[in-house]
């Protein structure tokens, strides 16, 4: 009780603050970088290096209220075949542009609801991605999988192609909270899409769960993350409930009155953690875990755990090209997104031209911030010798930040030689710590509870 209340009494609970997926956050991303900063960026890459690939595809039968996702509702598979077509398309200009040799070390589909493409222009955008850039040895191809939308002739088609990773959203088996978030997924229906893929030798699977939902409780709670457990997924991501009805107005559908205080979001929390942990997985940062034998674990013990744009990642590439609407890439030089609107987008790739209308190119500055801020998120230790030798940060600004920390957050964070450390019993103030770091103004951005 003691920890909560000094958990409290730091703002815990009463703080919104960035999940720092990048840094500097998407909110702070301007306009002003076009196609053509891209088109540069890409002719930049090393030849013979690795990068990484996302693919997104912003539609879905049915549009969950919980979701804040950029997507759209649709029953017809007419406008996901169109969609297609202008991926494909946009896939073709990025083979003019990308230099020689590169390979990929992660190809990952998302959504929105990918599993929608019909099984042909699946095998056709695998087939064109891996003639403009091969899967490098040890690569991993991804797919989000809607149990609720997908099918022997699709499974059978992403496997043809190489998916060698699936990952499915869960949220919560619970009935009622289901209905009330708008997302009817039975365990049945689950355990039968994760049976049919294993029957296809696809092995690494992912799985989302939310905590934070109405109505959920810690009892709730334990018995959707025991179901979830008999299908032992490889990596979980236990991923805070993001109330943002102002920003995601599909929200509006959920009645603030039966979500759980934040004092409750913390208790949630710590239940599913806790029975993560006693069947074998390794915590993984601040909301993931996985077995011993995945990827993401081993990275985390080798100190090499990253994070960008979908989480946590034992991915290495310095590159992360998005393609399709609203689509974020990162490169050494900054961030460059796509339009959002599906339009918008469309009719940038039929006139010839990528489609950047924001992003951000990095200072100095952000380079050693943004590591601090990544190696508190991955590893809860941030050193100071690594940021002024391999970053180039002032010695005296790193030891002016890592003061405020001590100074704001107490026994919560400690100095050990070089380094700033997160014990274990600071932890839930991760994000808040980070924060330290983040030259950028808040005001502006609507960021998701601390907790």
């Amino acid at each position: 009780m003691k920890h909560v209340s000094q958990l409290s009494k730091l703002g815990l609970f009463d703080a919104r603050v960035p999940r720092y997926t990048s840094y500097p956050t998407a909110p702070q991303f301007s306009a002003g970088l076009t196609g053509q900063t891209f088109a540069n960026w890409v002719g930049q890459i090393e030849p013979g290096s690795q990068i990484s690939l996302y693919l997104h595809v912003p539609f879905c039968r049915r549009l969950c209220w919980f979701c804040a996702c950029r997507t759209q509702g649709t029953s017809s598979d007419a406008p996901v075949v169109a969609y297609a077509q202008t991926l494909k398309a946009e896939l073709e200009m990025l083979r003019q542009t990308l230099p020689e040799g590169v390979e990929l070390s992660r190809l990952h589909w998302g959504g929105g609801t990918p599993t929608m493409l019909p099984p042909d222009e699946m095998r056709a955008i695998a087939a064109l991605v891996f003639d403009i850039a091969p899967m490098a040895k040890d690569g991993e191809f991804s797919v989000e999988i809607d149990p609720n939308e997908i099918d022997e002739s699709r499974l059978d088609a992403l496997a043809e192609a190489g998916m060698n990773r699936a990952s499915i959203g869960v949220q919560d088996f619970d009935a009622e909270i289901q209905a009330v978030i708008g997302r009817d997924q039975s365990f049945e229906i689950t355990k039968a899409a994760v049976d049919a893929i294993r029957a296809r030798g696809i092995t690494s699977l992912n799985a989302d769960i939310l905590y934070g939902l109405p109505h959920q409780t810690p009892k709730r709670i334990a018995d959707s993350v025991q179901k979830l457990l008999t299908l032992n997924p490889d990596r979980v991501a236990l991923y805070g409930y993001a109330h943002v009805p102002w920003m995601a107005r599909r929200q509006q559908m959920i009645p603030s009155d039966t979500l759980p205080r934040p004092e409750e979001r913390l208790e949630l929390f710590d239940t599913a953690r806790r029975l993560f942990m006693w069947d074998g997985y390794d915590e993984i940062g601040i909301d993931h875990f996985a077995r011993p034998h995945d990827g993401m674990a081993k990275a985390a013990k080798a100190g090499t755990l990253r994070r960008n744009f979908q989480g946590y990642t034992d991915d290495l590439s310095p590159v992360l090209i998005g393609l399709g609407a609203s689509s974020i890439s990162r490169f050494p030089q900054g961030y460059a997104q796509n339009a959002p609107a599906t339009a918008q987008w469309k009719k940038a790739v039929q006139a010839n031209e990528f489609a950047t209308v924001r992003g951000h190119v990095f200072t100095p500055e952000d380079i050693w911030r943004g590591r601090a801020i990544e190696a508190l998120m991955c590893d809860f230790r941030v050193s100071a010798q690594e940021l002024c030798t391999q970053f180039g940060a002032p010695a005296d600004a790193v030891e002016g930040l890592f003061k405020a920390a001590c100074d704001k957050f107490g026994e919560f964070v400690a100095r050990e030689g070089d380094a700033l450390v997160i014990p274990q019993e600071g932890r839930p103030l991760t994000r808040m710590i980070a924060t330290i770091f983040d030259a950028y103004s808040m005001e502006k951005t609507g960021h998701s509870s601390a907790v």
